[in-house]
């Protein structure tokens, strides 16, 4: 490992387009042959024509089937496992709404393969083995904990797999560890920052906080800028899905001129969402991605339902891996709220059970101080908004059954009956206000 390189994986990193593509027809034909042992993908194989050898080029990805997260939830949980169970040692989980969640599979190979893509991530901000990490982060389930951790241990850094949460311990671990990196979402630093000035604690002085890498919840450029000018430091943006594998799929690079997506472990394509068909560089489309190097459960054509563009394929850093701008918002129903997956119909179901409550609602997403919130106005469903304590137990009732079921707290205001607005058509169920769609 030559720590004076700027690349860790330099055979990769440094491709030339043309290499790019032919390693990418290389290993889509070994994914399609993959795929023809998973009954879904078969049976499609098998309606369409489609064989190995028909693919002559990475375009010729458009012939094949896409993939939705509605599939994964009809083959819930091991109908796309391209391999026996035994040969499978860990699953990651994401929400689910009133079905199923969607479960994805990997073997050794594919954890190792995940480790060194968030490995050449962190290398490429300038992250070397003296460094130490601090993953301030959600483990379980959750993919962003044990993706950083992994990834991490790869590169060679002292890691500190401190979880999300507990500021006063993070601030304490950062100053007695001389923690150098964290990876956590945008707006709990900013939080983190706050009690760090409570506590008289000034990040330019007192720590040796240099990276970070944020992601997991939508953010905007301004946002990013105020967190480096707060700490001191350098955020750069990363971009993952656990259908993809997690953390790792995309991540800047030190021109922050935009996420590279490493196309020797991807087939990215950006689509029109409604004719499914490609478009220019430059133009917003869905991002669908198609796995070159899983071997649990690979995915073809994936949409992501996230919506970017394409800024360039070239970069000043050497790499000419495809170069995405941060993702502009969803092309479904699914908010993304603190790096949690949330659906509408999640808070629909909680509501529901209260026979206080009548059905219309409206949620509303707001940035706060840097701080994403969200508040759940409700009607109710009788007139008894002159018995503040019971409106107050109720109030209290609903929020704590919203938490069970979303993880977050929201804010929750009971309203009379008939003063949220009526939609002609399809009911208006979310108003995102936040900054990053600015």
């Amino acid at each position: 490992m030559d720590v004076k390189s700027p690349y860790l994986h330099p055979e990769y990193e440094t491709l030339s387009r043309e290499e790019i593509n032919k390693l990418q027809t290389e290993r889509l034909q070994e994914t399609i042959k993959r795929c023809a042992k998973v009954p879904f993908y078969a049976q499609k194989f098998k309606e369409m024509g489609i064989k190995a050898e028909d693919i002559k080029t990475p375009e010729d990805v458009r012939k094949l089937p896409f993939t939705t997260k509605q599939d994964l939830r009809d083959t819930y949980p091991f109908g796309l496992a391209a391999v026996p169970l035994t040969d499978c040692v860990r699953l990651h989980s994401s929400s689910g709404t009133t079905g199923n969640p969607t479960v994805i599979l990997h073997t050794k190979n594919d954890l190792d393969e995940w480790a060194n893509q968030v490995a050449r991530n962190l290398w490429m901000v300038g992250l070397r083995p003296d460094d130490v990490f601090q993953n301030s982060s959600g483990y379980g389930m959750f993919t962003g904990g044990l993706g950083f951790q992994y990834g991490a241990e790869k590169l060679g850094m002292l890691t500190v797999p401190a979880a999300a949460g507990n500021s006063l311990r993070q601030i304490k671990f950062i100053k007695d560890f001389g923690t150098t990196a964290i990876h956590a979402v945008p707006s709990y630093l900013t939080r983190l920052y706050e009690v760090m000035q409570e506590q008289g604690v000034d990040p330019r002085k007192d720590t040796k906080l240099k990276t970070f890498a944020i992601g997991a919840e939508p953010h905007s450029e301004e946002q990013r800028k105020r967190i480096e000018n707060m700490f001191g430091v350098k955020a750069y943006n990363s971009f993952g899905m656990s259908e993809m594998c997690g953390p790792g799929v995309g991540f800047e690079c030190q021109e922050q001129n935009g996420l590279h997506f490493w196309e020797d472990y991807y087939i990215v394509e950006i689509v029109d969402p409604e004719t499914l068909e490609p478009v220019p560089d430059g133009e917003i489309g869905e991002l669908v991605l198609t796995t070159l190097r899983r071997e649990a459960m690979p995915l073809i054509r994936y949409r992501t339902r996230d919506l970017t563009r394409v800024l360039g394929r070239t970069c000043p850093c050497g790499r000419n891996h495809v170069r995405l701008d941060r993702m502009k918002g969803r092309s479904d129903d699914m908010m993304v709220l603190r790096g949690v997956n949330i659906f509408p119909i999640q808070i629909e179901k909680i509501l529901m059970t209260f026979p206080e409550l009548a059905s219309n609602y409206l949620i509303t997403l707001t940035t706060d101080d840097d701080n994403d919130n969200m508040t759940v106005e409700v009607e109710l469903a009788e007139m008894f908004t002159d018995d503040y304590a019971r409106l107050q137990s109720l109030t209290k009732n609903v929020c704590r059954a919203l938490k069970d079921e979303i993880l977050l707290t929201p804010i929750v205001k009971l309203v009379p009956k008939g003063s949220l607005p009526v939609s002609e058509g399809k009911a208006v169920r979310v108003v995102d206000k936040r900054k990053v769609y600015q």
